[in-house]
């Protein structure tokens, strides 16, 4: 078997082949790297037959669609999985043939609805199901805690403690684990009584993903990548200058709200001063009770003017009709010598 990890960020995908045939599959490939897998393949030798995500992914945009379409070759989703473009939809029992490979499917709910697994002789390709020293998250579109409970306990920890386990993400720069690694030491996985699983679940408090909205409607939906959607929400808003902003944040009479849309850790570092946070991805759940007052005045920032861009049309696609964004970023902001606070 020939096997690559390619890795984008905390992002893992995979080029499997078979060494007799050369056919070949993708699981889990990220927009920004398509060229990557034709150019790995080519590379070994290999021809795609089938280009794979193992969910509905949150935090990265796929590649499956467009290498579906540039290859001809079909993109496998669970059965449940809401993308039109999806042209083979697999569920529990069914098996994956490449070439002399064998790549058997186990239905594995609870991070999303459509999550999949993997399996091999000796590893398994978890998605989010089963990470290193975690589990996917149960808090976003279709996740339920219960479902991983029996996903993890009832399907995936019943396999032998020896097979490999390869996640869809890792920050931590580690490539693999193994399935009884996973069972003596993941500390969620010690939460093996349901209620207290569902309990730990519940009480995390993870950042949401930074694309989370564009992210989910374009691979559920097969549309318009983040780029095109920066493109678009830049024409339907306006945006205010690194002075004029200056101006009004030292002005006695502040009459706007400054808002910070990137993840925590990057406002407590630096910020604008009196700026307020909720990261891009928490906009929806958070700007109603947050923000209350619909005609105030909002300017959005990020680090480099282009996510603030999307955040500020969505606040005006939420009743905020006077949001704008700040014409450049927080580097620029910086670099212009403009003043910046920290928590």
């Amino acid at each position: 078997m020939i096997f690559e990890q390619i890795r984008h960020g905390g992002c893992l995908s995979y080029l499997i082949g078979c060494e007799s045939t050369r056919a070949a599959i993708a699981i889990d490939p990220e927009l920004g790297e398509a060229d990557r897998y034709t150019t790995l393949a080519a590379e070994k030798g290999l021809r795609l037959r089938y280009v794979l995500d193992t969910h509905t992914h949150a935090d990265h945009f796929t590649a499956s669609r467009e290498l579906g379409r540039e290859l001809s070759i079909p993109v496998v989703m669970n059965k449940k999985s809401a993308a039109p473009f999806v042209d083979l939809r697999v569920e529990d029992g069914d098996t994956l043939v490449v070439g002399s490979l064998r790549l058997r499917v186990l239905e594995t709910p609870g991070h999303t609805d459509d999550s999949l697994c993997l399996v091999l002789p000796d590893r398994i390709l978890t998605g989010d199901t089963l990470l290193i020293g975690g589990t996917g998250r149960t808090d976003l579109p279709t996740g339920d805690p219960n479902a991983l409970y029996d996903s993890l306990f009832g399907k995936v920890m019943s396999l032998d403690d020896a097979l490999l386990v390869y996640p869809a993400h890792d920050y931590k720069g580690r490539s693999h684990t193994t399935i009884g690694a996973e069972r003596a030491q993941n500390p969620r996985l010690q939460q093996r009584e349901r209620t207290a699983f569902v309990e730990l679940m519940r009480g995390l408090d993870i950042a949401m993903p930074q694309h989370l909205s564009e992210a989910l409607r374009t691979n559920r939906t097969g549309g318009k990548t983040v780029t095109q959607l920066i493109a678009e929400a830049a024409r339907a808003i306006a945006f205010m200058s690194m002075g004029d902003l200056k101006d009004r944040i030292e002005s006695v009479e502040r009459d706007l709200v400054v808002l910070d849309v990137r993840e925590r850790d990057s406002f407590r570092a630096r910020h604008l001063p009196g700026a307020i946070n909720i990261p891009r991805g928490e906009l929806e759940l958070r700007a109603d009770r947050e923000l209350v007052d619909p005609t105030a005045r909002i300017v959005t920032y990020c680090e480099y003017g282009k996510i603030s861009t999307l955040a500020a049309h969505t606040l005006r696609s939420m009743g905020f009709l006077r949001t704008v964004a700040l014409d450049g970023g927080l580097d620029a902001w910086t670099k212009a010598g403009f003043p910046v606070a920290a928590a």
